[in-house]
């Protein structure tokens, strides 16, 4: 039984351990793949930093309008009808001294799942005093059982060898029976780990269906992962191809920022699917207010040239000036910003001094 959204949600701290070469993926934080300066002359609108031929300026948006549409309701929850587990029940409604109490008789007589519970209980110091070695210990025999989530604590663990030896073998055995078994984290790592064993085009062929199994399970890196393969990689079905842009948005959706401005790219230069400004604006937006870098050095840029706004140069500087504050120079916007008038450049100023990022 996995270990709720705690467990699920450490698949983060993975990735940033198992971060490798995988092309847009692996370096997702970094800004080498959005060019601010102007380059050949059949460049994209947002890599030229000018607007596409025949675009005109927008006659403004509402953000609410159109993102704010309400969410179809959810489907109805399925009665369940299986063995109910008291120590997980207790363990939900955070009654962790009586989860110990049902789990560790189980766990001692070698209960993979209540194992696995009472080593999550003793990592996170839940109800009793936090206990790392006897954790490992715990997850180790969880591990050993075939418990998906045990597996994959178990081999984060063995690859940082700290709370326990360092065993790589061990480790990708773990792993890759964890995400085989359908955890969606390890499924993500998994992947992570076949990028980088497998440089090139043959190590991403073999990660991606991990990749995909992942992104299907809601896992927002997974899904930007995709959208990125789906997006570069040769000889790929075209009912899969013209899927890319839907990863990009769920990730986008999932509040992944890297995917934000990726998806808002797209949809300014027309990749993988139509060209809109007005949305590619409002994602855009969206990720700059949230304090994206790369996210607030192109806004910047839309609101110089009307691409799915209306033109504004004092918000112009202020999102160049958050940017260039955060160390992304861009001798472009620096010409624009000494070439307005002073009460603008004072304007823009105050408006980034007064800018306070979005949770």
């Amino acid at each position: 039984m996995p270990i709720l959204a705690v467990q699920m949600r450490r698949f983060f701290l993975a990735a940033a351990t198992l971060a490798v070469a995988l092309p847009h993926v692996a370096a997702a934080q970094t800004i080498d793949n959005v060019v601010t300066r102007p380059v050949g002359g059949d460049a994209e609108p947002l890599k030229k930093g000018r607007p596409a031929e025949g675009a005109q300026p927008s006659s403004g948006l509402g953000v609410l309008d159109r993102m704010g549409a309400k969410l179809p309701d959810l489907p109805p929850e399925k009665n369940y009808h299986g063995p109910v587990d008291d120590a997980y029940g207790a363990y939900q409604r955070g009654y962790y001294l009586t989860a110990m109490q049902l789990a560790l008789p189980r766990a001692q007589l070698g209960d993979p799942s209540a194992q696995t519970l009472v080593a999550e209980m003793q990592y996170a110091g839940l109800g009793v005093r936090r206990d790392l070695k006897s954790s490992a210990f715990w997850y180790g025999k969880a591990a050993e059982g075939g418990d998906a989530a045990a597996m994959f604590k178990y081999a984060l663990m063995l690859m940082a060898g700290e709370i326990v030896q360092r065993d790589k073998a061990k480790a990708d055995d773990y792993m890759k029976k964890a995400a085989d078994s359908g955890n969606s984290s390890a499924q993500f790592n998994w992947a992570q780990i076949l990028t980088s064993d497998h440089p090139g085009q043959e190590g991403l062929k073999l990660a991606l269906p991990y990749y995909e199994k992942s992104a299907e399970q809601g896992i927002a890196d997974a899904q930007y992962a995709v959208a990125e393969l789906y997006s570069t990689l040769p000889d790929l079905p075209e009912e899969k191809r013209r899927r890319t842009r839907e990863w990009m948005a769920r990730a986008a959706r999932a509040g992944f920022d890297t995917a934000q401005v990726d998806l808002a790219v797209w949809l300014v230069n027309g990749q993988n699917g139509p060209r809109d400004f007005v949305r590619g604006f409002e994602w855009m937006q969206l990720a700059a207010n949230r304090g994206n870098v790369v996210a607030q050095n192109k806004l910047a840029h839309l609101y110089i040239y009307a691409l799915g706004t209306k033109p504004d140069p004092v918000e112009a500087a202020k999102w160049y000036v958050l940017s260039r504050r955060a160390g992304l120079p861009d001798p472009e916007l620096e010409d624009f910003f000494l070439g307005i008038e002073d009460d603008q450049q004072k304007a823009g100023i105050d408006r980034a001094n007064k800018f306070r990022r979005l949770p």
